[in-house]
């Protein structure tokens, strides 16, 4: 899945924000299921930006409530 910048971010539309979001959620629910089952990632720093990204989505979804 790409990760995207806060620029990236402020181009997608609404729909395209909650798809995203949903993408990158089911892809970190599934690296956190193959840690915590004792395996290992192949990028242990993705899940760092995966994070990230979603905190991205998540702030530009509250900014434009607020806006």
């Amino acid at each position: 899945m790409a990760i995207f910048r806060a620029q990236e971010v402020r181009q997608l539309s609404d729909v395209e924000l909650q798809e995203q979001m949903g993408k990158l959620r089911m892809e970190l629910v599934q690296h956190y299921g193959k840690v915590s089952a004792g395996g290992s990632t192949e990028n242990t720093g993705h899940i760092r930006e995966l994070r990230r990204t979603i905190a991205r989505l998540m702030t530009e979804q509250n900014r434009r409530r607020t806006v």
